[in-house]
């Protein structure tokens, strides 16, 4: 069954609950990398795939409750898994983003993101990223998206505040009329999204890095996240209880604005949507 499919079976539990209007993931949407326009773009079916490393910070703030940092830096390189490349397709279309958000959560439970913003960015020189140009290189070039986490989200915890083990994360996040650069994102009918208010919602897999690069270390801990501890202080870097990496891989994908009543259900049939996305995933 296709994920619409489930989708639409996740959003009509939503609305049996009472909530109104749920609105559904774009599917058959358009993106153009570069910047040139609806007609020399690319047709996403469902996502953008999503790549990167996380540097979180936890503090403990009594009982089992922490509350958290989070900074991370992603790279873009295709859509629905499809091995189209952006770089090679579409020289210059390299995006990457950037990521911060505040969040809280219970060790060897849940945690929920509180605010964040999310920044994407199209650089017209290639094989940037993971370097020391910009921050890890993935703040260069034309900003082309800038989203508002919104409360919610999250995943599951171990007793010691890490992602469980390939733990799936979930992202809420929207975009006001004008948070989207025109030339970009368009509808299947070629109306540029750049008018619009956006949903965006972006699930990814997260697993503890054990040895992070030097310049992991040094762009998204010391420069990005600010961290003086162990690795920004002339000292070896070592994960610790309550500061470490992770790395994430997922999907990006964009929704039209559910009405105000309905977003908290909504919320939960984009996490059933998730679920069925991974399980499809795990038969190819």
């Amino acid at each position: 069954m296709k994920l619409f499919k489930k989708l639409a079976c996740a959003t009509a539990v939503a609305l049996s609950m009472g909530a109104v209007h749920a609105a559904p993931v774009l599917n058959d949407w358009v993106f153009n990398p570069t910047g040139g326009g609806f007609a020399s773009g690319q047709e996403i079916n469902e996502y953008l795939d999503v790549n990167g490393n996380a540097f979180i910070q936890i503090n403990p703030t009594g009982g089992s409750s922490f509350s958290f940092t989070e900074h991370a830096v992603f790279n873009i390189t295709q859509a629905d898994s499809n091995g189209a490349l952006f770089p090679v397709n579409y020289p210059g279309g390299n995006i990457t983003a950037m990521f911060e958000a505040t969040g809280t959560g219970n060790f060897s439970g849940s945690f929920s993101f509180s605010g964040g913003t999310i920044r994407m960015f199209q650089n017209p020189a290639n094989n940037q990223y993971a370097t020391t140009a910009g921050i890890y290189g993935a703040n260069l070039g034309n900003e082309i998206a800038v989203f508002t986490v919104m409360a919610g989200g999250g995943g599951m915890v171990d007793a010691s505040g890490s992602p469980t083990n390939n733990g799936q994360v979930t992202v809420f996040a929207r975009a006001e009329a004008g948070g989207l650069d025109s030339g970009y994102f368009f509808r299947e009918n070629g109306e540029d999204l750049s008018t619009e208010s956006i949903m965006a919602f972006a699930f990814t897999n997260a697993n503890t890095v054990s040895s992070p690069t030097d310049t992991l270390v040094d762009e998204v801990a010391c420069e990005y996240a600010g961290f003086t501890g162990n690795g920004c202080n002339g000292s070896a870097y070592a994960n610790t209880p309550t500061n470490f990496f992770v790395s994430n891989n997922g999907q990006f994908k964009l929704s039209e604005v559910p009405e105000p009543g309905s977003l908290a259900l909504f919320g939960i049939a984009m996490l059933g949507a998730g679920v069925v996305t991974r399980r499809r995933a795990a038969k190819m």
